[in-house]
């Protein structure tokens, strides 16, 4: 019953003010930036095929924990791992609409404000919650597929279903729409939170925004390099659509192994 009163007045049975809103901000925050790392963390794991093939084959055997079960690893650790980043992406996004205007009155009444006041800060709030509201159904799609087929990443793989399976618009969009919501989202959790204030607030908060727009051109450039490098292999191995990478390090022992065995039998 206290939880009714509470729900409904938004205070308690003893008409204390609710602590709730306060509860679901701070785990909306939370969620929020373990999201934003994540992502930050994400795109440096995508881009190391700007380094090599072998070097991305590699990275994804770590995450399918190589170093344990053996060169081949288990996938279905990433598929946890990805189902484990859904279920956060949508209590994150759950909290989130508590934001959202409800109604068209609500939302002429905050773009009025915004017009009016012309501050930086709304307008970015405005971006994050268009971003992250594409996000839902393009994030969505993009975790189902690493879900179901985790099997399915790799230099080869991954390229092939930019490419031959025609996802490469879906990955476009979800480019623009995870860099620039995470972007913004960290330095609005930065200015709430205050964590890096100091003396003088308002110089911290514009180097802040800064450090923001940074990181935003910097990921966004990142990613764009890593998809054109997936999109190149993707059109070359198209003919080849299915195989599976192996690094040249085991392609060559592979070889040199068949020379010593055949030379054994002659």
């Amino acid at each position: 019953m206290n939880g009714l009163i509470e729900g409904y007045l938004g205070v308690s049975a003893e008409g204390k003010k609710s602590k709730l809103p306060a509860k679901l901000d701070y785990w909306q925050s939370a969620t929020g930036l373990f999201l934003g790392l994540f992502m930050w963390g994400h795109m440096l794991f995508v881009s190391t095929i700007l380094i090599s093939k072998d070097f991305m084959y590699m990275i994804t055997k770590i995450f399918e924990g190589s170093f344990i079960f053996g060169d081949e690893g288990k996938p279905i650790i990433v598929g946890i791992l990805a189902f484990f980043i859904f279920f956060i992406f949508i209590v994150h996004a759950m909290l989130a609409l508590r934001k959202f205007p409800s109604n068209y009155q609500q939302y002429k009444i905050l773009k009025t404000h915004t017009i009016a006041l012309k501050h930086d800060d709304t307008k970015l709030w405005f971006i994050q919650a268009f971003t992250g509201f594409a996000m839902f159904f393009l994030g969505s799609v993009h975790l189902y597929i690493i879900m179901s087929s985790p099997e399915k990443i790799g230099p080869y793989a991954s390229a092939d279903r930019i490419v031959s399976d025609f996802m490469w618009p879906l990955y476009i969009l979800l480019l623009l729409a995870v860099e620039l919501h995470g972007s913004i989202g960290l330095y609005r959790l930065a200015v709430k939170w205050g964590w890096f204030d100091g003396k003088d607030a308002r110089q911290t908060r514009i180097k802040l925004k800064k450090a923001k727009w940074a990181a935003t051109i910097f990921f966004l450039l990142l990613g764009f390099a890593s998809l054109a490098a997936y999109i190149k292999i993707g059109i070359e191995h198209k003919d080849n659509y299915g195989e599976r990478y192996k690094p040249e390090s085991h392609v060559s022992y592979i070889m040199k192994k068949n020379t010593q065995t055949k030379g054994i039998l002659s």
